[in-house]
């Protein structure tokens, strides 16, 4: 297996260069970042992280799993809010980080560092509180078209439509955010959810 490399510095998914850095270097803040991606826009999600970290001074898993829930609560509602829903949240955040310390000692890039295959990456990932299917299979799309990452079989559990791991530059972004409004349009014309 191929660990990360630091051939991308950033991913391109807020136009904050420090809060795309941090998701690019920091796998701990680019899982809280799909934590947060729900309801609220991709740039609004992948900002938190750096937000959190600045409110906090750390990114540690250990010392948020180890925080009173009612400050992390008061963090999440602190002005601007983290998120349109603060309080679920900084729950959800919490039980991320619990679960890294738990079963990675901390360490989130012992997710796919670790990892067998694509089929292990994909358990480990669904594993995750707040990570159901469609963000893991995102994950494994930035971390094999972005960082490199090699297992077998995760090239076939990537998805073959357009994925946040297809977004390398602002441009790229919005393309992706474009389709991802028309997907949803034409699902709620059928009446499906999408």
């Amino acid at each position: 297996m191929t660990a990360p490399t630091t051939a991308t510095d950033r991913l391109h998914f807020t136009g904050d260069d420090e809060a795309d850095r941090l998701i690019a270097t920091d796998p701990l803040a680019l899982l809280i970042g799909f934590a947060l991606d729900q309801q609220v826009s991709v740039q609004k999600a992948f900002t938190g992280p750096a937000e959190l970290r600045r409110r906090i001074g750390h990114l540690d898993a250990a010392r948020i799993a180890a925080m009173p829930p009612a400050e992390l609560d008061r963090v999440f509602r602190e002005r601007p809010a983290l998120h349109r829903f603060p309080g679920s949240m900084a729950e959800r955040v919490q039980s991320l980080a619990a679960a890294i310390v738990e079963r990675y000692d901390g360490d989130a890039s012992r997710i796919w560092r670790e990892a067998r295959d694509g089929a292990d990456l994909e358990a480990r990932l669904l594993a995750l509180p707040s990570i159901g299917e469609m963000k893991a299979r995102s994950i494994m799309a930035i971390l094999a078209k972005r960082f490199g990452v090699q297992l077998p079989g995760l090239a076939e559990r990537v998805p073959s439509h357009p994925t946040l791991g297809d977004v390398d530059s602002p441009e790229a972004l919005a393309r992706y955010q474009e389709g991802k409004r028309a997907y949803k349009a034409a699902h709620r014309a059928e009446g499906t959810r999408a």
